[in-house]
């Protein structure tokens, strides 16, 4: 089992008390993460959660003020995750090709099942994020929540890699556009590999297919 030990920033507006300060903290995040996948975020509840990790429903409710937020604390870690990542792979590249090569391979990768970071099941936390992620964003909140900074992290990846766009073509006029479909499609195409893979081009489970495929759009994009 690949198990890392990481220490990622996360906005100090996504919590009450730093769920990672305690143990307590760490079992409402690693066991939030396996009930929000097996339940779904609607039917997730404080109420199961405490159950789950035998603790007062209260005693959560002294780390998150609601499920919304401990949805948006775990985007933002997921994110911050993603960062370090292609901060520690990327930067002694000087290739600029290889570089967005090598970040476009982490936006897309599927995280294997026995990957845990920081005491957190990685696989899992993605599934959540490819499938719950939007319902965090698509409210009548987000615009409150941006102008908070709770979105700077996503925003930080997507600018980190149009740099990387721009440095290959410097008059390619759409870089954000362009990574945040390579972002939010990787995580549609994942989602549809495991329910409506007749949609997709997918092989088997195995093959890199949504790297393949998203690798061949950029180059074909902005290399012309």
């Amino acid at each position: 089992m690949q198990h890392l030990s990481i220490n990622l920033t996360v906005h100090e507006k996504l919590y009450l008390k730093d769920p990672l300060s305690s143990d307590l903290g760490k079992k409402i995040v690693k066991h939030g993460v396996a009930m929000i996948e097996s339940l779904g975020f609607e039917e997730f509840t404080f109420k199961k959660l405490g159950a789950e990790i035998q603790s007062n429903e209260s005693s959560i409710y002294r780390y998150f003020e609601s499920k919304h937020q401990l949805l948006l604390y775990l985007i933002n870690w997921y994110w911050s995750w993603m960062e370090y990542q292609i901060v520690f792979s990327t930067s002694s590249m000087t290739d600029a090709p290889l570089k967005l090569n090598k970040a476009i391979a982490l936006l897309t990768q599927k995280w294997p099942d026995n990957s845990l970071v920081a005491g957190i099941n990685a696989a899992q936390l993605q599934r959540v994020i490819i499938t719950e992620a939007p319902k965090a964003m698509h409210t009548k909140s987000i615009d409150k929540e941006n102008e908070e900074g709770l979105f700077g992290v996503y925003k930080r990846v997507i600018q980190r890699v149009s740099d990387m766009v721009m440095d290959i073509n410097p008059k390619y006029a759409y870089p954000h556009m362009l990574i945040t479909t390579v972002v939010e499609g990787a995580h549609q195409m994942r989602f549809f590999a495991d329910h409506l893979p007749t949609i997709t081009d997918q092989v088997d489970n195995q093959a890199p297919f949504v790297e393949s495929f998203y690798q061949d759009l950029i180059q074909k994009t902005i290399i012309r």
